[in-house]
């Protein structure tokens, strides 16, 4: 952007929006609601994705390998089962993490985007077990989870999933002995 071309009274408008507080910019409640709910579509949505498949050979972005390396590079001795805060947003941790973000800048989409992440791999996504975290440390921790087994443990865990598989095997078995008594009949 050429700032030239904003000329005296756009560069005084800039200078004294840059120069107030920062406490007086909010977030529309319309966005942080359309986020919020953006957000939880999408966590519901892996839960229900690796509830529903063996996980191990989930591929979750077309980047998971250089990820997973590049994670495991970076943080050889980081457990993925239970994390805490401290070590995804403490000073320390993001001096130690935003290197490894940086790295995808450019290659994996929406990098820095804000999603949710479980704190323990073994339980739902809940306001006590999820943490806001950018989606590459998101990438970065749950490829690990799975390709580590440590999501093995959600696989068949949701009662409808569970439900519905006999159900359908139910229903199956039901049609396949009246396609068998139907033909026995016409035989």
């Amino acid at each position: 952007m050429d700032l030239g071309s904003l000329g005296v009274d756009g560069m005084r408008a800039a200078a004294g929006a840059l120069s107030g507080s920062a406490d007086s910019y909010q977030n529309e409640e319309e966005v942080e609601l359309h986020w919020a709910i953006k957000a939880y579509h999408h966590a519901e949505t892996y839960y229900n994705l690796i509830s529903s498949v063996d996980n191990r050979k989930l591929k979750l972005s077309k980047h998971d390998d250089e990820i997973y390396e590049q994670f495991r590079k970076d943080f050889p001795d980081f457990d993925v089962k239970v994390l805490s805060e401290e070590e995804l947003k403490s000073g320390d941790a993001k001096t130690k993490w935003r290197p490894f973000c940086n790295h995808f800048d450019g290659q994996v989409e929406d990098f820095n985007f804000g999603t949710l992440l479980r704190l323990d791999c073994t339980q739902d996504y809940s306001e006590k077990n999820s943490i806001f975290v950018t989606r590459i440390q998101f990438f970065a921790i749950e490829i690990a989870r799975n390709r580590e087994g440590y999501n093995l443990c959600n696989w068949n865990k949701k009662p409808e999933i569970q439900e519905e598989t006999s159900d359908t095997k139910k229903s199956e078995t039901k049609e396949e002995t009246t396609e068998t008594k139907d033909k026995d009949a016409t035989s």
